[in-house]
């Protein structure tokens, strides 16, 4: 009986591990079978074009190509007139910038779309539509790659204007944290961040907007970005015989420091920095354990003067960075696309899409 007991953990244990690689298997040819259809594609995309170029074929033929694909495989679905439209211009967005070899994609061909055959159709089509230059679109399929986004997070985060907000908070890191502790923490931290997943009434005090936030604490961790660990609200902090308050604490997995945000409806004045370093060494002192990095803060503020910020962190010793946020449902008219919604794509391409 002790020797069936013991066989029947070995073998659960045995089936858990069986279970573990065929699950990594099934995603691995998946991986696999991506990256082989957009080798195709982006074969198919160069022979079009190289066609219309030599044989002097007009957008025309596009549509007989699609039927006679169609007829030929019709449990393919990535063979409509709108894919291959897509194909071309997807082909065309990469090869055709002739500063692409210079770009983290890499070379011309196989081995140069490599990176981006690894992110799903559907994302690569989002990243084309919405990016204007190469670098920005190798930056979100970087990130997708990195934080495994979901189609709808990529989206956001484009739409958002991930690109040009990231790395561009007023810190003080390049004097206060050694190299490359700075340079990764510097790109942590984003200017503005954008809290459009909130509704706010006309007047609206720090404690509202930090019961909001936590009440939507997994938008909030999104806009973040990868790493945040929510630790607490109003997290006390005795220094003395006194008790003081920190609004938000976080603990940033891959920077292996607490990080303490302060929240300001108003404008940034400097004396915020002195409050915030008084947190900083506070929480450094009684929470930071061996293997913490320094800790560092962010104060969010409603408005911030950019020299005056600048000035305020100067002489502080204690890392910490200050950047805006901005409260809005509608995104402005320069985000905006004009083509057509991820819906309507995966309306036309179909279920496979979805893979």
């Amino acid at each position: 009986m002790k020797s069936d007991l013991i066989l029947n953990k070995e073998y659960k244990t045995w089936l858990a591990n069986i279970k573990l690689k065929v699950r990594n298997a099934q995603l691995k040819a998946a991986v696999r079978v991506n990256s082989e259809m957009l080798l195709f594609y982006w074969n198919l995309g160069a022979e079009i074009v190289a066609k219309q170029a030599r044989a002097k074929w007009g957008d025309g033929f596009l549509s007989q190509l699609s039927k006679d694909l169609m007829s030929e495989f019709p449990d393919i679905k990535g063979f409509s007139l709108s894919n291959i439209k897509y194909i071309k211009q997807w082909y065309q967005f990469y090869a055709g910038n002739k500063s692409i070899g210079q770009q983290p994609v890499g070379q011309i061909g196989q081995q140069g779309i490599a990176q981006i055959a690894q992110i799903p159709w559907g994302h690569n089509i989002a990243i084309i539509s919405k990016c204007k230059k190469v670098k920005e679109a190798v930056f979100y399929v970087q990130n997708t790659l990195e934080h495994n986004w979901s189609r709808d997070v990529l989206i956001h985060q484009i739409e958002s204007g991930l690109y040009k907000r990231e790395g561009k908070a007023i810190t003080n890191f390049s004097l206060s944290l050694p190299k490359p502790h700075s340079d990764l923490a510097q790109q942590t931290l984003k200017d503005p961040y954008m809290f459009d997943f909130l509704t706010m009434r006309k007047q609206y005090d720090e404690r509202d907007l930090e019961t909001a936030l936590v009440a939507h604490v997994t938008q909030f961790l999104l806009e973040l970005g990868a790493g945040f660990s929510f630790i607490g609200r109003q997290v006390p902090i005795k220094v003395g015989s006194q008790e003081f308050f920190i609004d938000l604490l976080f603990y940033h997995t891959k920077l292996h420091s607490y990080v303490v945000i302060e929240l300001k409806t108003g404008t940034f004045e400097p004396g915020h920095a002195g409050q915030l370093n008084f947190y900083i060494r506070a929480v450094d002192k009684q929470l930071r354990k061996d293997g913490d990095q320094p800790t560092i803060g962010l104060l969010l503020c409603k408005t911030r003067d950019k020299l005056v910020a600048e000035y305020a962190l100067s002489d502080i010793h204690k890392p910490m960075g200050v950047s805006e946020y901005k409260l809005t449902h509608s995104l402005p008219k320069k985000l905006k696309s004009s083509l057509p919604t991820i819906q309507e794509i995966e309306k036309e391409l179909g279920e496979d899409l979805k893979k």
